[in-house]
């Protein structure tokens, strides 16, 4: 007995010094992709305008680096927060950990070069080496036309500073651990001519990263054979859970009987003017979707998600909106 626990304990400490080993390779050796490139990006009218209508309708930028007022319905931002961050992203939402979003305006990336920019919106790295938490979907931006990714630059170069000193980010056992391995070097591609519907749409649903929402994820992996079959929870600060829809072509569950215009028509009745000043009170629906931000979205953009949107596979799941987190 005493030989068979002395090789139990080996065979413990084994394990403990290998699993050691590689948590300190890990921690040493990852994230790995590469120093930030030398780059200067022109600014130029043209690329400031494109960089505006990604960061302010399309790729969640201006939504999630701001303060979001959760009494109104779909969580507003809050004015004179745009672009300044803050808003967390943590625990209370089911995620591993406490996400700030950082400060965008040159209050905070005064210092930072376009290189040092460019990789973090790409490849996840900040400037100082640490891996961020994809919240922030750059595995998405990093999908992208390199020249999109210079325009947001540019944009965010342009906006006023707001002086927001945001706290730092922190992730839970084992996420702090894991995160140091999300990151990935980018594979860029150009963006489709608008004439292939797919194709471009296909593109800008990547940009507006639906999938990172509208697809159930279990131990951080896609659920099989639920491709944006919607299910995603978020819990709010009203005391609700907002559930994400199911987006794909399904006829009965999903999307499958809205033409181009419905759909578009969707994101219209969602607009600023008519939700920015709509309360919701606890226990009422609400959702994490940004529709006013998105509503914002160009008409022939809309239209080609939505061709996207019809070629995927079709899933029947049927979900509820929304649901009580707490006892009324």
């Amino acid at each position: 007995m005493k030989k068979f626990l002395k090789v139990v304990g080996y065979l413990v400490l084994l394990s403990v010094v290998i699993g050691g080993a590689a948590i300190i390779y890990i921690l040493s050796a990852t994230p790995d992709v590469g120093e930030a490139p030398d780059l200067k990006v022109e600014i130029s009218p043209d690329r400031v305008e494109r960089g505006r209508y990604l960061a302010t309708s399309v790729m969640g930028c201006m939504d999630c680096h701001a303060q979001r007022d959760w009494s109104h319905f779909a969580g507003p931002v809050k004015p004179g927060t745009t672009g300044g961050g803050g808003e967390l992203f943590g625990s209370a939402m089911g995620l591993p950990g406490e996400y700030y979003s950082p400060n965008l305006t040159p209050y905070h990336l005064g210092d930072w070069t376009d290189g040092e920019i460019f990789r973090a919106v790409t490849s996840g790295v900040s400037k100082d080496g640490r891996a961020l938490f994809p919240i922030m979907p750059y595995l998405n931006y990093g999908q992208l036309d390199k020249e999109d990714i210079f325009s947001v630059i540019a944009y965010l170069r342009t906006l006023e500073p707001v002086e927001n000193d945001v706290q730092e980010s922190v992730s839970h056992f084992p996420m702090n651990i894991i995160i140091h391995t999300i990151p990935r070097k980018p594979e860029f591609t150009q963006r489709p001519d608008q004439a292939n519907r797919l194709a471009y749409g296909k593109y800008m649903f990547t940009a507006a990263a639906c999938g990172e929402c509208h697809t159930p994820v279990k131990k951080g992996e896609a659920v099989p054979g639920k491709y944006l079959a919607g299910g995603m929870e978020f819990s709010l600060p009203n005391k609700v859970v907002s559930i994400s829809a199911n987006i794909t072509p399904d006829r009965n569950t999903g999307i499958g009987s809205w033409t181009p215009d419905q759909f578009v028509q969707r994101f219209n009745d969602f607009n600023e003017t008519v939700f920015s000043s709509y309360p919701v009170k606890d226990y009422e629906f609400n959702t994490i979707m940004p529709w006013m931000y998105y509503s914002r979205m160009r008409k022939n953009d809309l239209e080609a998600i939505h061709t996207y949107l019809s070629s995927v596979e079709k899933v029947n799941n049927r979900l509820d909106r929304y649901r009580v987190s707490a006892p009324r």
